[in-house]
């Protein structure tokens, strides 16, 4: 009895391991439309409600990612097992069986979809796009130069359309465009760290690192994040924005932004990192730069919606 438990829990702990859990902190993207539209400021209960959408939406993207995920492990089953690191993936070792996976992966798909179609039909499409823009990305696409790291990019801007939609607010084109800038800038830091990793074997791992060279990475990065840092500019300066918030102040928060991108690419082209979220969950200077980041963007987007409820009250 107790090594059919042991096996049941090693079997139950790689199928967690194959659905990335970890990687479920990149779906944090579509809270971006609830913060930036100030819908905290609501009224209590429509507030609840639109938080509950939106964490709804988060784990709805969580279970569609992690389909994609288990998706992409099949197909790359091969592949992994000559990198150092994925060679260890339960796929790869040989831990979990085709079978086995490709069963999680349709139950996660449509746990995904019936839980956004019980949101909002519009998060159920944009789901269904994800999904087989990803499965695209994996059969074929990732074997395209740039256009691997657009369609990586392109996901992420699904992600903060989506969180939008559930909740029925516009969300700015700047932001849209920054939001691609920025996750097309992690796209090329991670083929950057991938190529510092493996080097002389990278192509062998997969065909489109023979293609890229360092020298052009590091000219992408720095394309990429003077974009993403000059779409912010131009959304937090956008006269829309100061309508909404009564303040551009946004705009200060730059330096704040700068010095993430930077510590952010100077770590990966020096190969510390090889991944972009090991990175984001271990460097603790750029955990704090973000950490600040937030809480200044939340004081600005908030603050003054406050103060004039505050004065409202003092007056009543």
């Amino acid at each position: 009895m107790r090594e059919c438990s042991v096996v049941a829990e090693r079997s139950s702990m790689e199928l967690l391991r194959l659905l990335r859990p970890v990687h479920w902190i990149k779906n944090l993207f579509v809270f971006a439309a609830l913060v930036f539209s100030r819908q905290l400021l609501g009224p209590l209960d429509e507030t609840l409600l639109d938080v509950a959408k939106v964490v709804g939406a988060f784990w709805c993207f969580s279970l569609a990612a992690s389909a994609m995920y288990v998706l992409n492990d099949v197909v790359d089953r091969r592949a992994d097992s000559i990198h150092p690191e994925r060679r260890n993936r339960p796929l790869a070792a040989g831990r979990v069986t085709v079978a086995g996976a490709l069963m999680v992966a349709a139950g996660c798909a449509v746990l995904s979809l019936a839980g956004a179609l019980a949101l909002s039909r519009a998060l159920a499409v944009i789901v269904l796009e994800y999904m087989g823009l990803t499965i695209l990305y994996s059969v074929a696409l990732k074997r395209v130069m740039i256009v691997d790291c657009i369609v990586i990019a392109v996901g992420f801007v699904l992600r903060a359309v989506a969180g939008a939609v559930v909740i029925g607010v516009s969300i700015s084109p700047w932001l849209v465009i920054c939001t691609f800038a920025l996750c097309l800038f992690l796209a090329f830091s991670k083929r950057r760290g991938e190529i510092a990793q493996l080097q002389a074997n990278s192509e062998a791992f997969r065909k489109t690192l023979g293609e890229y060279t360092p020298e052009l990475l590091a000219h992408m990065l720095d394309v990429t994040s003077v974009l993403a840092v000059a779409c912010f500019l131009l959304y937090a300066m956008d006269y829309r924005t100061k309508e909404l918030f009564g303040t551009n102040n946004l705009v200060y928060t730059t330096p704040l932004v700068l010095y993430c991108i930077f510590r952010f690419s100077a770590l990966t082209q020096k190969g510390v990192y090889s991944d972009p979220v090991r990175l984001i969950l271990h460097d603790r200077p750029f955990q704090l730069g973000m950490l600040l980041w937030v809480l200044l963007c939340i004081g600005i987007v908030y603050g003054i919606g406050i103060g004039q409820r505050l004065g409202t009250l003092g007056m009543a």
